[in-house]
């Protein structure tokens, strides 16, 4: 029960940093008023992808997430070998402002796509195999 819990208040913390974000820190929606209905439905402007999700499958980028910000040392957060989040009720992700920004999935890639995404990553293709099987 505890661990359910802590799963919706880390989402409910996200939710609520992210009208933070839009409404004060970057101030591109500083009238927004969004009922929870509209919350529910996406209805404010903007995107917050995060890796291992359908528009970014791949956990591994969680690692780069971690680095830029120094998340280990600044809040204690890691990274399994897997690149599960510890705590395990713990959010990461990339925000996106843009009006036209939506979420998408990525989809199914082909065998080329998988060989060039290993090449761009320094995966050799059995690595990048195991984090985008999903999409294979």
């Amino acid at each position: 029960m505890i661990r359910i819990l802590s799963d919706r208040i880390a989402e409910a913390a996200t939710e609520w940093l992210h009208q933070k974000i839009r409404k004060e820190y970057w101030g591109y929606e500083k009238h927004e008023n969004l009922t929870i209905d509209d919350l529910l439905k996406l209805k404010y402007r903007g995107i917050r992808p995060a890796p291992g999700y359908p528009a970014c499958p791949d956990h591994t980028e969680k690692q780069v997430i971690f680095d830029l910000l120094g998340a280990e040392k600044a809040i204690g957060a890691r990274l399994t070998e897997n690149f599960a989040m510890i705590p395990p009720a713990s959010v990461s992700g990339y925000l996106f402002s843009h009006p036209g920004s939506t979420y998408f999935n990525l989809g199914k890639i082909d065998s080329d796509q998988l060989k060039d995404y290993a090449k761009r990553k320094n995966f050799t293709k059995d690595e990048a195999t195991k984090w985008l099987a999903p999409n294979l």
